[in-house]
């Protein structure tokens, strides 16, 4: 199979004209010389940013529904109206266009395009291999320890889950090595069952390592063997008599036998992903439930922005392609099986991509039966009531934000809603934060935090006149837009400097408020000052608007407050001597290991820091004197 992006590609560019008619897309040119085969193709817009990346079976048919006289649908419509070039890359096939599609739009992210944001790292359990008495504990990130790591998990939840039926089943300790290292007693875990106390020597190594062993199998999903190793163990226990290890082995095959329970995929251990899509009211949720091993980890919701797809099978076809091709896997890896709700478009060539991505069989099922139903079942009641109550929320949303426009009296329903608020501990590493809302809620993507520089410790109304400069100065630019309203923490002090901000930049279309806390800092006593003419003004206590402020309000307060503790925590882990001219790793590990710590290179002078290799006279007395705060 050749390689998708080595092939030919065809570029259909407007005529060379500088009149606004001629910069149109040339459709009926381009369409008369676009080839039939399939392949992938771009639509850019007039300043070469790309709107829509997709892929056809036949280039020529499906790039011709484009230019149609009757478009279906308003969101299409506009996006031809900014086509400005098209390119096609022809490939050997529908599989070599399906990953060279979902390549492209993982790199470009189109602003058509179905688009999920998926960068997380799994969760995994690790059992230490390093120890005495090894260690059963959460893990995220690079796998750098001595051991085994299981998972990936989908979720903390399901990890913690997992540990905690752990800790009722085999008593392996979990706590960290300073705090098993310092004990002379017992703790509370050992109190209450969950541990066996392996840090006073309360069980020997050997059985200790029989634990281990035993958590390792459940871990791998070994279950039944499991299960029938622990049952020989109570038989024997109980024939010698020995009805209180018999007990504990009777209640370890209970919990096995309650999560068993819970396996609705009789007999089958394999790696499998259970989807289920909905779509309502233009919006959409996708449901997946993980089974690996045999074994349900969890779930997960997913809302993409459907872009330009309207029909719920293709809807699952770019999903699942840009999940698992473009993503390496829900998981991180590729299950073997995938069950879908209803059929995928296209599910032949779909199939065949993931397998071919894969390197082994990945086969893709929808009309299932018995255990399987009830899973799909599952999966798409979960979606249904998910999606309805994100509906609602936002219709919530929706509601504040018309109640605000009511009580503010104002001419046009608020698109868009900024507010800022000042964070700093008694006047050190101030941090400014700017949250953004509009009528479906948070819009995260639009935060920002500014690190305050240059003023007075604790004079917040110079911080929040820099933080205002520095945000409408690059709005101003064009690097953003502008809100509807302009919240500031803060009452008519805190106000005056938005206004003088905003004047000087001559920015007079925001609607300006300041939010001052009632007697008490209590909720649902704040006093607004509205405009620049700061007129005072209650909302009465559990309206739906002082909701809305309430609510952008604390978000800003939050975002501030972990912007400080980010910047602060940053402070207290860096050198003293990071910011010194001409210091750098190497020569900060000469100082260390010439004096052997940093108290002991306070306290040198200046010739003592000579002496030491790579450190000049000038050198030294600039340590010296960021040492010393001179």
């Amino acid at each position: 199979m050749s390689n998708p992006e080595e092939s030919t590609a065809n570029k259909a560019v407007p005529p060379d004209s500088s009149s606004a008619e001629d910069t149109r897309f040339d459709a009926k040119s381009f369409l008369a010389h676009c080839s039939q085969r399939a392949g992938v193709y771009q639509m850019y817009d007039v300043n070469g940013k790309h709107l829509y990346i997709g892929k056809a079976k036949n280039l020529k048919k499906r790039l011709a529904s484009y230019f149609r006289k009757q478009i279906p649908g308003t969101k299409t419509a506009a996006m031809v109206a900014k086509i400005h070039r098209v390119d096609i890359t022809v490939t050997n096939g529908e599989t070599d266009a399906l990953i060279l599609e979902q390549n492209l739009i993982k790199a470009e992210r189109p602003p058509y395009n179905i688009l999920l944001r998926d960068d997380k790292s799994y969760p995994y359990v690790y059992v230490s291999s390093q120890h005495v008495y090894p260690r059963l504990s959460f893990h995220r990130g690079a796998k750098r320890g001595k051991g085994k790591y299981f998972g990936p998990f989908p979720s903390s939840h399901s990890v913690r889950e997992s540990l905690n039926l752990l800790q009722k089943m085999f008593k392996v300790r979990q706590c960290e090595d300073s705090f098993f290292s310092n004990r002379s007693r017992p703790c509370l875990q050992h109190q209450i069952g969950r541990c066996s106390a392996p840090c006073v020597q309360q069980i020997d190594s050997s059985e200790y390592s029989e634990t281990v062993r035993q958590s390792i199998m459940f871990l791998e999903g070994k279950n039944d063997d499991l299960s029938k190793e622990l049952e020989r163990q109570m038989d024997k226990a109980a024939e010698n008599l020995n009805f209180e290890i018999a007990a504990e082995k009777r209640d370890q095959i209970s919990h096995l036998r309650h999560v068993q329970e819970k396996q609705y995929i009789e007999g089958n251990r394999g790696d499998i992903d259970i989807v289920a899509a909905v779509i309502s009211s233009g919006q959409a949720c996708i449901q997946v439930l993980y089974v690996r091993r045999g074994r349900m980890l969890g779930s997960r919701s997913y809302y993409p922005n459907p872009g330009l797809i309207v029909n719920i099978e293709e809807l699952l076809e770019a999903f699942i392609s840009q999940l698992y091709l473009a993503s390496g896997g829900s998981l991180g890896n590729m299950p073997t099986e995938i069950i879908s709700n209803i059929e995928p478009s296209n599910s032949e060539s779909l199939s065949s991509a993931l397998t071919t991505t894969a390197s082994k069989q990945v086969k893709i099922s929808w009309n299932v039966r018995a255990g399987r139903a009830r899973w799909i079942q599952m999966a798409n009641d979960t979606a249904e009531q998910n999606l309805t109550a994100r509906i609602n929320s936002r219709q919530q949303i929706y509601q504040r934000f018309e109640q605000l426009q009511k009580d503010l009296n104002l001419d046009e329903l608020p698109q868009r809603i900024e507010c800022f608020d000042i964070s700093h501990s008694s006047g050190e590493l101030t941090v400014a934060s700017c949250v953004v809302f509009n009528q479906e809620g948070a819009k995260k993507s639009d935060y920002r935090k500014f690190n305050i520089e240059g003023i007075t410790g604790g004079d917040d109304y110079a911080a929040m006149h820099q933080a205002l400069e520095r945000r409408y100065t690059r709005i101003k630019k064009g690097e953003g837009l502008l809100p509807d309203i302009l919240l500031i923490d803060g009452g008519k002090g805190q106000l005056s400097q938005a206004v003088a901000v905003l004047e000087e930049l001559q920015i007079t279309e925001v609607l300006i408020i300041g939010i001052a806390k009632g007697e008490g800092r209590k909720p649902g006593l704040e006093t607004l000052f509205i405009g620049r003419e700061a007129k005072r003004m209650s909302l009465p206590n559990g309206a739906p608007s002082l909701h809305l402020v309430q609510q952008i309000r604390d978000e800003a307060h939050r975002f501030a407050i972990s912007g400080h503790r980010a910047r602060r925590a940053k402070k207290r882990s860096s050198s003293p001597l990071e910011s010194v001219a001409g210091i750098g790793p190497k020569r900060r590990r000469q100082l260390l290991r010439h004096f052997g710590g940093w108290q002991e290179i306070e306290r040198a002078t200046i010739d003592e820091l000579t002496k030491v290799e790579g450190i000049s006279k000038k050198i030294a007395q600039d340590v010296h004197a960021a040492l010393h705060n001179v």
